[in-house]
């Protein structure tokens, strides 16, 4: 969907979308949509891309299209709902607690494992098994993590280092909503 048309031409468009792609970006999710005041490590706000993907999100839970959400996509989903995000993972957690270095910029084919929830939608579609849940290599790379969890959606996959949330379900079993922070 092209960022510079406007939200009817937008509206438009997604009439033609069976599904919602949220991929990753440069910027970072506003903090004032989620009434926190700005960290000095949060990058700028693609106005533009918010628009867009706000349209996109609503449009898609209003009509029950499947979502799915990457890294940036997986924070602007989960601010969607109502949830936060820590603005910067290594200032954002308790000293000591931070093991693992999610930060931007690395170029590594595995960063760090995550732990999926067994009975999660996203645990059947990787087929892990486990009565503690699998753990997956990714690659994540990100400093900004969601918070407290938006409406209607759940965690299914942590870092299990940093316990940092790396996976997001939505919770209604009709409606297909499935968000990770690494890069599929």
């Amino acid at each position: 969907i092209p960022l510079d048309r406007t939200p009817a031409e937008v509206k438009q468009m997604i009439e033609r979308c069976d599904a919602v792609l949220l991929p990753g970006s440069r910027a970072d999710v506003d903090p004032a949509q989620y009434a926190a005041v700005r960290h000095p490590k949060t990058e700028e706000t693609d106005v533009k891309r918010n628009a867009v993907d706000e349209i996109l999100l609503q449009d898609a839970y209003e009509k029950r299209k499947p979502i799915l959400a990457i890294c940036y996509g997986l924070q602007i989903l989960n601010v969607h709902r109502a949830g936060t995000l820590i603005q910067d993972i290594q200032d954002g957690l308790p000293p000591g607690k931070l093991a693992v270095n999610h930060e931007v910029g690395r170029k590594m084919p595995i960063a760090h494992s995550v732990r999926l929830d067994p009975d999660s939608r996203l645990a059947g579609i990787v087929k892990t098994s486990g009565a503690n849940g699998a753990e997956i290599p990714v690659n994540s790379s990100h400093h900004q993590a969601a918070d407290k969890v938006g409406k209607g959606l759940r965690v299914v996959g942590r870092c299990p280092d940093d316990d940092i949330i790396e996976a997001l379900e939505g919770t209604t079993p009709d409606h297909f909503v499935v968000a990770v922070q690494w890069h599929p």
